[in-house]
């Protein structure tokens, strides 16, 4: 079940629902959103949470305004750089990928570090940007730091980085400080920034010391387990979860969780500890400052743990200003403020309808999202943290099946979601469903993994399982639906065996932009936006339009989904085509392969069986090309005819 999307807009139009997941942390968040919350109670509890961290940490977060002269008015962000001595001089090198730390895009001009003396420099270009206000150096806008090497400043020795025999993680550096001002913000123009003064120093200093006289209680000790995302962590020297804060962090978040201890209400205490959970991804010393954006990037904007050069350390109070609006990110505030947010929505949902830029909140009378509501019928639902192979459930029971597969090797979900789960686990304890295990990860878990050995027969045959436990409890010709997409041809071979084995039939594959084109971890690069919704029923109809013979006749079908894509705003790129003909391929291979199919033989047998009659139907990069070629013609997108009529001509139906 995941994130749980699903179940909840499941939830929210009256079903009863039943969501299963073998990672913990899924069970857990799932639980989260969908149990009702006293909203009163929940106020009064974040209220006494902020007041009491304001107290004990509000000086650590706090500096002196250089332009105007005012003092102690609250930071945004702390900006680190990692610091490497060198192996042949000995001598301090900041390993700065690049000197800008602010573009001009929210700010009126460039904001450069000077690679000499440090001081922040603004610069009208960045191509040409002049001489340090402060040394008169020419200040540079590429850094030392490319491709793992590094030259000394000092000496010329170019340095590898990560060092071969790191044991501990690298230190950092406090290099520059966005701050927020709000008795100037009116006069000013543009962001606040400043290099850290001896003052920033001392606080750091303090927060420091106080870690260190503390006893942790509610810090992790466990230690980071090998795996193919956490490796990336080993080689920089990251052994234990505590490694990856800074002290004014663990502080923080020590005195953050020991204050959600103590609240008494159960329900109350595990939302609070569910926000610090989601705290945690902006709260550590894997953020980066996103330079166009101006605001810290949590760890997990991209699907796992790239090491960066340049961190950021959010202010963990978070900031407001005048009016009491936030101002920031990463911050508690923020966290209390979009969770309030999503429980009100729990209670009254709404859609957005938009006219141009304008937005206008409609309200669905009726809708709810929640077990149960004053005066209104209770909703089943049930929770559970074990393999969707295992859950007992009543055959032909079922109305749907919704989920969303594990997109094979594209993201190791149990080695990510530790991060959070050994701090959660502190605060709640090993009742909760799954919390008795030390880690989140589960042999089960359907993603390909070198470390665990996991490869494509492994993802094969446990995908085959669920789909057939599943088929059996659903009712005759119910839907099973997933999402999926992929940039390897055998992670839908899987998907396609996986369906076979099962008994079901793919009666449809939809595309339908899911991830956020402006997504981090995929901006830049062919990845697709685009996913493959696949339908599976036991027995039902298909329009006879949607079968195919020949690459040609596949093309005129892919051109309906490009023009329905386009006239929703969405034109595909080669990436989001190359998914959508990969997604109908599946589909066409189950259909032909649905009457013989074998399901006893062995994983490799029948992957290599789907393989040979799916290259049989088509050259998936041919007819991408060709698709290309058609959609680039400027008559076709501005001439596009009525995608609706199309799917609604069902006549010429083919039934299975």
């Amino acid at each position: 079940m995941g994130g749980g999307t699903p179940l909840i807009e499941a939830n929210r139009i009256g079903c009863d629902v039943l969501g299963v997941d073998v990672n913990p942390m899924s069970a857990w968040v799932v639980s989260e959103e969908i149990a009702h919350l006293d909203l009163g109670l929940y106020r009064v509890a974040t209220d006494s949470l902020l007041a009491h961290l304001r107290e004990e940490l509000g000086t650590h977060y706090q500096t002196d305004c250089p332009i105007y002269g005012d003092r102690n008015v609250p930071v945004k962000s702390f900006l680190w750089v990692k610091v490497l001595d060198c192996e042949n001089c000995g001598r301090a090198i900041d390993l700065f990928p690049g000197y800008l730390i602010a573009q001009n895009k929210r700010h009126p001009l460039h904001v450069i570090v000077c690679s000499s003396c440090g001081t922040l420099n603004e610069a009208e270009e960045r191509s040409n940007p002049g001489e340090c206000s402060a040394c008169n150096e020419t200040l540079r806008v590429e850094g030392p730091a490319h491709r793992g090497k590094c030259e000394c400043k000092h000496c010329g020795h170019v340095n590898a980085y990560p060092p071969k025999d790191v044991q501990t993680p690298l230190r950092h550096r406090l290099f520059a400080i966005e701050y927020f001002n709000p008795h100037r913000k009116s006069i000013h123009r543009g962001r606040f920034f400043k290099s850290p003064d001896d003052k920033d120093l001392a606080r750091y200093e303090s927060a420091r010391k106080r870690w260190e006289e503390l006893n942790s209680i509610f810090v992790p000790d466990e230690p980071i387990l090998p795996g193919d995302e956490t490796d990336r962590l080993h080689r920089w020297g990251y052994e234990f979860y505590h490694q990856m804060f800074n002290c004014r962090q663990l502080l923080a978040l020590e005195l953050s969780a020991r204050q959600i201890s103590e609240i008494d209400d159960d329900r109350v205490r595990h939302a609070i500890a569910t926000n610090l959970s989601d705290l945690l991804r902006y709260q550590n010393m894997l953020c980066r400052y996103d330079t166009m954006a101006l605001k810290s990037l949590d760890i997990f904007s991209v699907h796992g743990f790239p090491v960066g050069l340049v961190q950021c350390e959010s202010n963990i109070l978070g900031t407001t200003n005048n009016e009491g609006k936030i101002v920031g990110s990463g911050g508690w505030i923020n966290i209390i403020d979009k969770y309030s947010k999503a429980k009100i929505y729990c209670d009254a949902p709404f859609e957005v309808q938009r006219n141009g830029k304008k937005a206008k909140r409609i309200p669905i009378a009726g809708e709810w999202i929640g077990e149960f509501r004053e005066g209104k019928q209770p909703r089943g639902v049930s929770i559970k943290c074990a393999s969707s192979t295992d859950v007992e459930i009543e055959e032909g029971s079922l109305d749907a099946v919704f989920t969303d597969p594990p997109y094979f090797g594209n993201v190791q979900y149990g080695e990510l979601m530790d991060f959070c789960y050994v701090w959660l686990r502190k605060i709640i304890g090993d009742k909760a469903d799954g919390f008795d295990r030390p880690s989140t990860r589960d042999a089960q878990e359907l993603t390909g993994n070198a470390t665990a050995e996991r490869g494509l027969d492994h993802f094969t045959n446990g995908l085959s399982a669920v789909f057939g436990h599943m088929k059996r409890a659903l009712r005759p010709g119910a839907p099973l639906a997933f999402t999926y997409h992929h940039n390897r041809n055998d992670a839908y071979y899987a998907v396609g065996v996986a369906i076979l084995d099962s008994g079901l039939v793919c009666s449809a594959s939809l595309p339908c932009p899911a991830e956020m084109s402006g997504s981090i971890h995929i901006h830049g690069t062919s990845s697709s936006i685009v996913d493959t919704v696949f339908v599976c029923r036991s027995t039902g109809t298909k329009p006879r339009r949607w079968l195919f013979d020949s690459a040609a006749e596949l093309v005129q079908l892919l051109l309906t989904d490009v023009e329905a894509l386009a006239k929703s705003g969405r034109m595909p790129t080669k990436g989001d085509i190359r998914c959508m003909v990969l997604g109908h391929l599946t589909r066409m291979t189950v259909w032909k392969l649905r009457a013989e199919w074998e399901s006893n033989l062995e994983a490799k047998v029948k992957l290599a069986r789907f393989e040979q009659a799916f290259l049989a139907l088509a050259n998936s990069e041919d007819v991408v090309g060709e698709v290309l070629k058609q959609t680039s013609e400027t008559a076709r997108l501005t001439s596009l005819s009525d995608v609706g009529t199309r799917f609604e001509d069902q006549i010429d139906a083919v039934s299975f």
